[in-house]
């Protein structure tokens, strides 16, 4: 089935008339550099390197392997796969397609898979045998005998039961015929991503190639990036912030992406200074990692000159320990799936700027603050706290599914973030708070609601409220209080909800079992009570 996206901007006419819509597509980038620099480095991944020319011409087999499997245009194929080459291999190659590409994070497990790939009607998944531990190849496999749409599941790696070798499908032995050319518009559904938000279940976030080139050259235009810089990407390729910054930035400079599957500081600091890395995009664990690693009097990471953080809280004091510890110019982005680095600061502007704010939007980008009672009531008075709501040329097409797109979205193309704001007389946005119920772990979303109603299902559960707790590494950490039948321990827990097949960063890492959980007269939970109580615990400790 395509992906056909009803919600149309209401400022498309302005953005192209304007030049921030450009009439070129995500994968025309690659072929451009590779075009112009086909001996030039073009990605690294561990000890392979593979050049433009290389890159493109392992794209161009895995085209014609996809055509092969039945992949039309606006169909959807998903992959979950780490920082590997076939990640952009697969995604470019599906663009090519006229596909619509749908990255899955590796962490997901068969009860966010499965969800995904029946929504989007996926007609090929592709994933690693086993990663961490995880074997990919038989949940997919498991998958694929449940839903219909799925017809093959791909494997990097040895393959197993129900599911073919990428290198026989995909790769290098593909014996496939050229796939015809497909009439494409920069207009066309390119990306689909999947966001938890504070529902139960993920939502599916659309981009065109139009939002997903301007939120690259928003960026290059804010840190002053050219070919000379070179980009370490530890970030999920599977997520917004390693799809867009990883896989399509680079090679519109026409740089390096340097790839780290999984996160260690001390390799990153090691990749930095092997491959002269200048620039990461990544959240607050990884910035924090790099800054205090034990390893770092023993690198020489001269070359690294800034690091975009977001995706999680950004301590202030983080982001001027790290530019001190690393030399380097460390800044706040704020912005979501739906509306990628929608604020951030140049590198010139003052230092309070990019340690206590978000910074002002970019570009094109707008962000303004409504009543929290009355969102039709804008608050223009600098410091005013409200409820955030942005828009500009990278703000995505809509959802797939069409029924979310009201609450999201006004009729002037405003997008509700959630989160609560201020925004200064300088026009930098301040994140206060979250009016929808998240918690945000290591730059991910957690919905509470999810896990709160999956706890409930646990016999001895009879109360269950899930809030999260500031962490200095992670942004934020989960703890369920629950008022209980009986005994109950954390790893009881873990294993009721691990026997569901939920994502780890979704397990809670404390427990606190109580008489009764706080509420008001109406019978909602007070969150910020057991939030408060919690801080109280952190400061007796």
């Amino acid at each position: 089935m395509a992906v056909v996206v009803t919600r149309r901007s209401p400022q498309a006419a302005r953005y192209r008339a304007e030049g921030l819509w450009e009439d070129r597509l995500i994968d025309g980038l690659l072929l451009d550099a590779a075009a112009a620099f086909p001996e030039r480095v073009a990605l690294v991944d561990g000890e392979r390197r593979v050049t433009y020319g290389e890159l493109a011409a392992r794209v161009e087999r895995a085209v014609g392997g996809l055509h092969a499997l039945g992949v039309r245009r606006g169909e959807v194929v998903s992959f979950q796969l780490p920082n590997w080459l076939e990640a952009a291999v697969v995604h470019h190659a599906t663009l090519r397609l006229g596909a619509v590409s749908n990255p899955v994070i590796p962490i997901y497990r068969g009860r966010e898979v499965r969800f995904i790939l029946r929504q989007a009607r996926s007609r090929v998944l592709v994933v690693p045998d086993v990663f961490r531990g995880f074997d990919h190849r038989a949940m997919a496999a498991r998958l694929r005998d449940e839903l219909p749409d799925l017809e093959h599941v791909v494997v990097v790696g040895e393959p197993g039961p129900g599911t073919v070798r990428f290198d026989d499908a995909l790769g290098a032995g593909a014996s496939v015929p050229v796939a015809p050319p497909v009439t494409r518009s920069p207009a066309d559904p390119a990306l689909l991503l999947y966001t938890s938000g504070t529902e139960a279940d993920p939502k599916g976030v659309v981009h065109s190639h139009e939002t997903a080139v301007y939120e690259s050259r928003s960026i290059a235009a804010l840190y002053e990036l050219t070919a000379a810089d070179r980009v370490l990407m530890p970030s999920p390729v599977t997520h917004i912030t390693g799809l867009i910054y990883g896989l399509q930035l680079p090679f519109m400079l026409g740089t390096r992406v340097v790839l780290q599957d999984v996160w260690n500081a001390e390799r990153a600091l090691e990749l930095i200074e092997r491959e002269r890395c200048s620039v990461v995009i990544g959240a607050t664990p990884f910035l924090h990692g790099l800054a205090t690693s034990p390893e770092l009097p023993r690198r020489d990471v001269s070359s690294l000159r800034v690091f975009g953080c977001g995706g999680a809280d950004v301590p202030p004091e983080l982001i001027r320990s790290a530019s001190r510890a690393l030399g380097i110019r460390a800044s706040r982005l704020y912005g979501s799936t739906e509306c990628p680095a929608v604020t951030g600061s140049a590198l010139r502007a003052p230092e309070r700027c990019h340690a206590e704010t978000d910074g002002a939007p970019i570009g094109g980008g707008e962000a303004r603050v409504v009543s929290e009672e009355d969102a039709g009531v804008v608050l223009r008075e600098p410091g005013a706290r409200g409820l955030l709501q942005v828009r500009g040329p990278e703000l995505c097409l809509g959802y797939l599914d069409p029924a979310l797109d009201d609450a999201a979205f006004d009729a002037d193309g405003w997008f509700a973030t959630g989160d609560i704001a201020t925004i200064d007389a300088d026009g930098c946005v301040l994140i206060a708070g979250r009016a929808k119920d998240v918690i945000v772990r290591g730059g991910e979303n957690i919905s509470a609601k999810e896990v709160e109603d999956l706890l409930f299902e646990h016999p001895a559960v009879r109360e269950v409220a899930v809030v999260g707790y500031p962490d200095a590494v992670l942004g934020e950490r989960a703890c369920a209080f629950v008022v209980a039948d009986g005994q109950l321990t954390l790893d009881t827990l873990i294993a009721f909800l691990r026997a569901r097949e939920v994502a780890n960063q979704k397990l809670p890492e404390r427990l606190r079992v109580v008489e009764e959980l706080p509420k008001t007269s109406s019978g909602k939970v007070q969150k910020f009570r057991l939030r408060a109580s919690l801080r109280e615990e952190e400061a007796v400790a």
